[in-house]
């Protein structure tokens, strides 16, 4: 089973402390002092095989820690994980068959060969035939539109080619459980449209589980019904991203534009002002008005252009953090 299971994890760190100058050089040699930095704190939720998980917090919240802990490559302090039904720190050579780790900043390709002579190399870690290996590497490679790039060196590839490519070789295994984090980081628009319809359909295929990390609303947006938010090293919401949106932006936007200007005096019965510049008018009102308002602006004003948006999910996002409290 792919299911992740995650009871109140933590990890802390000591972190040396030093004064600066040549005293408190010699005092840090000699009496060396430290603070306890706890990076993850209490974390519990469970991920069940197939699902989509986005997991969002600010820098420093926890994230790449709370997945490193997930993926054994550090011990947690307290606290139990259960990952494919393996303790991950462990490492067993069952487990690493079952899950990968895509880091946006990191590589494994070897700079100056060919993108195919590491995924060979990869093969035989796996232990994966030499026919299983051309199958997955053709449909993986059709998969991410790769044809043709893999011959030659990783240098000579283009960013999005080269994401690519560290993607192939991360699921050429074919794991269960994929552990994202940052996987479209620096990648231009067309990129990010590639890889995110890579996963999707990775997914829908295997039924992998997928926990994503990005700073990129759009992945999250594209990908996941679920989020987790992490805030100095706390969960501080697991559900949908639907039901965060409704908590969140209680209140829609309509932008209009008028026949003829109108003064704000007139205008502010209909809502909030958030813009008024000649004839055109930013209005903010409750989402639960939003109906009768709209019905309103249509009957009374002489409108030649109305749109009604929804404030954006990193605007949402934004507000959670800024909070510390869901």
């Amino acid at each position: 089973m792919s299911t992740v299971i995650v009871n109140n994890l933590n990890k802390s760190y000591p972190v040396a402390i030093k004064q600066p100058g040549l005293r408190g050089t010699i005092n840090h040699f000699f009496n060396r002092k430290y603070n306890n930095i706890e990076a993850v704190k209490n974390v519990s939720f469970n991920i069940q095989p197939g699902e989509v998980v986005g997991f969002l917090g600010p820098n420093g919240a926890g994230k790449t820690t709370t997945l490193k802990m997930l993926t054994g490559l550090i011990h947690p302090s307290a606290g139990k994980v259960n990952v494919a039904g393996f303790f991950p720190f462990h490492r067993q050579e069952s487990f690493l068959k079952k899950i990968t780790l895509i880091m946006g900043q990191k590589q494994q390709l070897i700079w100056d060969l060919p993108a195919l002579d590491s995924l060979k190399i990869n093969a035989a870690v796996y232990n994966i035939s030499d026919q299983e290996f051309h199958l997955r590497v053709g449909e993986l490679t059709e998969m991410l539109s790769l044809e043709g790039k893999l011959t030659q060196p990783v240098r000579k590839l283009s960013l999005g080619e080269r994401m690519k490519a560290e993607i192939l070789a991360a699921l050429l295994h074919r794991p269960q459980v994929l552990f994202l984090d940052e996987p479209t980081l620096g990648l231009d628009v067309n990129a990010q449209v590639g890889v995110r319809d890579f996963l999707r359909e990775y997914n829908q295929i295997y039924q992998a589980t997928i926990l994503l990390t990005s700073h990129y609303m759009a992945d999250i947006t594209a990908l996941c019904q679920r989020v987790l938010l992490i805030y100095q090293g706390t969960l501080i919401y697991d559900g949908s991203l639907d039901s965060l949106l409704e908590k969140f932006a209680p209140y829609r936007e309509i932008d209009i534009e008028l026949s003829q200007p109108l003064p704000a005096e007139k205008l502010s019965f209909y809502g909030d002002i958030q813009l008024l510049e000649g004839r055109t008018v930013k209005f903010i009102v409750k989402r639960d008005t939003l109906t009768q308002t709209v019905s309103q602006i249509l009957a009374n004003l002489e409108v030649m252009d109305l749109t009604v948006t929804e404030p954006s999910i990193e605007e949402v996002i934004g507000r959670v953090f800024q909070s510390g409290t869901v």
